[in-house]
């Protein structure tokens, strides 16, 4: 018989396991406590203090409470499911409880909400809104959204880029993605351009601090720290109104990256590779936005158009 005890020892004992022996990333291991806590605070309001004591009436109607009183997305909830069963299946196998609740759990279909993308022109307009009339960060913003939109890249992957990972001789950029795992991401000569004119002519006035603050790292803040996800928010959120786009985000270049490759007719497992995708479900999503060009292919390859 498992011993009980409560929710939030057994939780530090799960993250002990993700930390140590799982060697996730700290950006991974904040998801998956900020869905724990909100586990905790329903089964709180249920009065179960103890993993033990939970069953898969109550993991369920916590992912009711997700999708219909929280308003998440499919592949939000996905990602909570996934957090729990990893949970419990942590806890059956440590002897900790008895039996997984998770386990009959049903995943919903990922993606039902089609990703927000911009159209090459659109993207354009995005670019040239880091010009020098832009202020006197321009060049910095302008090598930002050249690099995460020539390479797909989130904004995690982008803030944690060094100097040397940027390769200029190979056109390619190192890229450490979820889990710490590197990716070779070739780019383009005008996110190139942009990054030499960024490291020529603005970077060295943002290193003026000689006690590390920058920590190596390529794209800095007015302060010569590090680029901080939220920075990259609001930059991109800046650029978009200037360029008289509404709303955009980080992922939207991403988004558009994929969408424009596949588009163009890049191979899908290219396209997996170069964003970083373990799973090729998760790419095949950008298959399913762009439509405008299903007529003119029906019409040149099907033997009776």
């Amino acid at each position: 018989m498992a011993k009980p005890s409560n929710y939030d020892q057994q939780v530090r004992d799960f993250f002990g396991y993700l930390r140590v022996e799982a060697g996730l990333s700290p950006l991974t291991l904040d998801a998956y406590r900020r869905d724990l806590e909100l586990l905790r605070d329903r089964l709180t309001a249920e009065r179960i203090v103890c993993c033990s004591d939970v069953t898969p009436k109550h993991l369920a109607a916590h992912v009711r409470y997700l999708h219909k009183d929280r308003g998440l997305q499919a592949s939000s909830v996905a990602r909570h499911l996934s957090t729990m069963r990893m949970l419990f299946r942590y806890l059956q196998a440590s002897n900790k409880i008895d039996s997984d609740p998770a386990r009959l759990l049903e995943t919903p279909t990922r993606w039902k909400r089609l990703p927000d993308v911009l159209s090459p022109k659109k993207m354009k307009q995005l670019i040239d809104a880091a010009n020098p009339s832009y202020g006197r960060l321009w060049q910095r913003d302008r090598a930002l959204v050249e690099l995460m939109y020539a390479g797909g890249m989130r904004a995690s992957e982008v803030a944690g880029i060094k100097p040397d990972d940027f390769k200029e001789t190979l056109a390619v950029v190192m890229v450490t993605g979820k889990g710490n795992k590197q990716r070779l991401v070739p780019i383009g000569k005008p996110a190139i351009a942009a990054i030499q004119q960024y490291t020529a002519e603005l970077r060295p006035k943002l290193l003026r601090f000689d006690d590390g603050r920058d920590m190596g790292h390529l794209l800095l803040s007015n302060t010569g720290r590090p680029l901080e996800r939220v920075s990259i928010w609001q930059i991109i959120r800046k650029l978009a109104k200037n360029a008289d786009l509404g709303k955009v985000h980080p992922h939207t270049l991403r988004h558009s990256f994929a969408t424009h490759m596949l588009s163009g007719g890049a191979d899908l497992r290219v396209v997996q590779e170069l964003l970083g995708h373990s799973d090729i479900g998760t790419t095949q999503i950008y298959t399913h936005i762009d439509r405008s060009q299903l007529k003119s292919v029906v019409a040149k390859y099907h033997p009776r158009p």
